[in-house]
């Protein structure tokens, strides 16, 4: 069992706030940390999948008041879009009893439906918190190389070969197109969406050109657009945008894009060892993808996540900057002896960041010259997590 840090977060947040959605993709772990959460109070738990479920809530209202002194955790709550108007006239009668927070927990695979749905229905009455796959501050040092080959989605990543592992992943992948996608209302062939995505795992940290995917997909310029849209929606790739400011430069405006998961990118490209994926010309962006996954994880709430490249050749990889704080620069190497290009000093001195970091594969801290500091995945996400 890996103990996840959000779960100290979402207890806060439940004790704080009437209604919290809890998002992320499916497999992820949502379920099994609600009911764990669930067991700690009084609680009732549906799974609105089940038809069970549903039948009992076909006169919400009535079925709920009677559980008006119970955290009601609602899983997989877009399956039922008509739900959150009663949710909201509940949680306004539990608000005049005295109850005022901790009355619902919501589940989604973050599908647009729930955030459209939740945000016209219960604004100022609910909280929204991310749950991301299993990232690298949660698995001990030792454990980052498996984490990063087979990705933090915990049935994965704890499956008992790297044959098991990938078998996983091809099937959740399946099953998103097939299934899960589907369900949550955009009509798109599983085989032209399957197609884009392993487009984008060889896309993987590279700028978005959206000509050339279209091109390749024989769509046009904004079919590309939703279909990247819906993949940013679902929490299962990254659209990283860049970092704008008037300093007198000509700065790319095209964002970068990440399949999120490192497992996922890499059954994507059907890179089932570590030996296949070493060998193989996405290992350096890969390893980049990982350490943004995990870097943006490990920020304090609030943080904004962009890149920098100008025209001219000046490029940080990940600039982080934390509520009320200036940047902090990150470069990432794949090498155990990193070494920085002329670019990264080039856009420090536009930028002025508060720290300049290499993260790196190694195991050590180590100075570096012109203020640079480098330091293994581990330490700078736990410096990032409590400095912030």
């Amino acid at each position: 069992m890996i103990e996840r840090r959000i779960a100290s977060e979402l207890e806060e947040r439940i004790d704080s706030s009437p209604a919290v959605a809890l998002l992320g993709p499916r497999q992820v772990g949502k379920t099994t940390l609600a009911i764990d959460i669930g067991k700690t109070r009084p609680s009732l738990y549906l799974d609105l999948e089940s038809d069970a479920a549903r039948a009992k809530l076909s006169e919400p209202e009535l079925y709920l008041a009677q559980h008006a002194d119970k955290l009601v955790i609602l899983d997989e709550v877009h399956r039922l879009p008509d739900l959150f108007q009663i949710l909201r006239g509940l949680i306004d009668s539990g608000r005049r009893a005295g109850r005022r927070s901790g009355q619902f927990l919501l589940l989604g695979s973050a599908s647009i439906d729930l955030l459209k749905q939740s945000g016209e229905s219960l604004a100022g009455r609910i909280t929204y918190l991310e749950m991301q796959p299993i990232d690298g501050l949660e698995v001990v040092p030792n454990n980052l190389q498996a984490l990063w080959l087979r990705g933090g989605f915990p049935d994965s990543l704890l499956a008992a070969t790297d044959r098991a592992s990938l078998r996983w992943r091809q099937d959740f992948i399946r099953t998103y197109l097939e299934r899960d996608i589907p369900q949550l209302g955009p009509r798109i062939p599983a085989e032209t969406l399957r197609r884009f995505w392993t487009m984008l795992a060889h896309y993987q940290s590279g700028l978005l050109n959206a000509a050339e995917l279209a091109r390749s997909l024989g769509v046009d310029g904004k079919t590309v657009a939703s279909y990247l849209d819906l993949l940013v929606d679902l929490l299962l790739v990254r659209r990283l945008e860049p970092w704008h400011a008037n300093l007198g430069k000509r700065l790319v405006k095209s964002p970068k894009v990440y399949v999120r998961d490192s497992g996922i990118t890499h059954a994507l490209l059907g890179l089932g060892t570590a030996d296949h994926l070493l060998g193989h010309p996405i290992v350096g962006a890969s390893w980049e993808g990982f350490v943004v996954e995990t870097l943006i994880a490990a920020s304090p709430h609030g943080t904004t996540a962009n890149f920098y490249r100008t025209a001219a050749g000046a490029e940080i990889d990940l600039l982080i900057t934390p509520p009320g704080r200036k940047p902090w620069a990150i470069e990432i190497k794949r090498s155990l002896a990193p070494k920085v290009e002329k670019g990264f000093y080039l856009a420090c001195e536009d930028i002025q960041p508060e720290r300049r970091i290499v993260v790196y594969p190694g195991t050590e801290t180590f100075p570096m010259k012109n203020e640079v500091t480098a330091m293994p995945l581990w330490a700078a996400g736990r410096m990032l997590r409590d400095e912030g």
